[in-house]
């Protein structure tokens, strides 16, 4: 085991120990039944020119002076591909991606294993020891480590853990969409939050509509401004349409006004009109900030047709431990959760079990006053209705306390944007 850091600017020979130059970086290459790169080249810099020497011809690589198989008349031609990784230019210093651990973090060397003759791209180092190794100073600082009974926390990730921001001239980013799906959208807006503008958007263009949706709605309004400015207005018409109604409402309501009508005039009109109600509440009432989406079913069906119901309507719904039991012309009858209707005998109506005595907020409440009323009731949502008790949606408990609890505590804006 060595690390790249140890080895880079080491001469290299030929078979004759001929001078040729200085080990300038390492090439590695991804096989698609391994998760840790091998080493495949070398790159070589005498002066100003490069020469890149396939690994086959190294005869030992972790050696103060490295030796060539071959003289210096007769290394062949390596033409590196675009999926080659330049360890030194593409990864050192660079910024990874920390699928495990959902953060990002900056490579401070690498780890390269031999097995079997073949040298194989193990850990990535981010701590401290890392730094101290390429300055020079890591046996001394081992000392003081061991002596002093120093902690000396685990600094390292296995390559299979991280996902590699690469920095050419296009900026992909080498996320595949397997690995994204695997993270919580909190966890992908938080590791989005640790990074620059360019590839925050790289990395969004890997996540697919559904994804991508809910990953904008777990950071604050003025973030999402920043990522979709550079998006077309149709790919956003279309996550506006994904995203929940209260959420879709609060960022088109902070977009420039003319994008604004262009990207509701793009959405479908169900969509689009529920948009201009919401945005015709005041952003800090409980109308601006309820969404529509929610369970309803009308008082004479049974317990047993209520379920089919909800099975057919429900899917969108905001939360579903609540169900509300509206007439055809939207007037809120009752409520019920969920559970109630499980242990409902199959045949009971809806009107028998349900509780009439329904807490309520008007449309022109203000936010203050619904966080006040769900939690002196307890509630994780209250419905919204209006002066004739006719229902508009609800505001769930994290959209009405947003105003108590700590915006740091909820969502995360992030240092680049700020």
């Amino acid at each position: 085991m060595a690390f790249l850091s140890e080895i880079l600017g080491h001469t290299i020979t030929d078979f004759d120990g001929k001078y040729i130059g200085k080990l300038e970086d390492i090439i590695a290459r991804e096989l698609a039944d391994a998760t840790h790169p091998i080493v495949d080249a070398v790159v070589i810099k005498d002066k100003n020119k490069l020469i890149i020497v396939p690994y086959a011809l190294v005869m030992a690589l972790f050696a103060p002076s490295i030796p060539l198989k071959c003289r210096a008349d007769e290394i062949p031609h390596y033409e590196p591909t675009e999926n080659d990784i330049f360890l030194s230019r593409d990864v050192l210093d660079k910024q990874i991606i920390d699928t495990n651990g959902a953060r990002v973090v900056r490579v401070n060397d690498l780890e390269l294993v031999r097995v079997n003759g073949t040298v194989y791209v193990g850990n990535v180092d981010i701590g401290l020891m890392g730094i101290m190794r390429r300055m020079g100073i890591a046996d001394a600082t081992q000392r003081l480590v061991t002596t002093f009974k120093l902690p000396t926390p685990q600094t390292y990730i296995s390559w299979d853990d991280v996902e590699l921001l690469r920095h050419d001239p296009f900026m992909r980013l080498r996320v595949p969409a397997n690995s994204l799906a695997d993270l919580h959208p909190a966890d992908v807006a938080e590791i989005i939050s640790d990074m620059n503008k360019l590839e925050s958007g790289q990395l969004l263009e890997a996540l697919n509509m559904e994804q991508l949706a809910d990953t904008l709605e777990e950071v604050e309004t003025e973030f999402q401004v920043d990522l979709v400015e550079n998006m077309s207005n149709q790919k956003v018409a279309d996550l506006l349409e994904e995203m929940e109604p209260d959420e879709a409402a609060d960022l088109l309501a902070k977009l420039p006004e003319a994008r604004s009508r262009d990207l509701l005039a793009l959405m479908n009109k169900e969509d689009s009109d529920e948009m201009q109600k919401l945005l015709s509440y005041d952003e800090d009432s409980a109308g601006g900030i309820m969404t529509t989406e929610y369970a309803c079913v009308p008082p004479n069906v049974t317990a047993e047709e209520a379920i089919k119901i909800l099975r057919e309507t429900a899917t969108d719904a905001e939360t579903l431990f609540y169900v509300y039991v509206t007439d055809t012309s939207d007037h809120l009858m009752g409520v019920f959760s969920l559970s109630n209707l499980i242990f409902a005998d199959p045949s009971a109506r809806v009107e028998e079990f349900m509780e009439d005595r329904v807490k309520t907020v008007n449309l022109s409440d203000d936010q203050d006053e619904v966080a006040q009323v769900i939690t002196k009731y307890d509630l994780i949502a209250i419905p919204v209705v209006d002066d004739n008790n006719v229902m508009h949606g609800i505001v769930t408990a994290d959209d009405a306390l947003d105003k108590i609890i700590p915006t740091a505590w909820k969502k995360r804006l992030p240092r680049f944007y700020r």
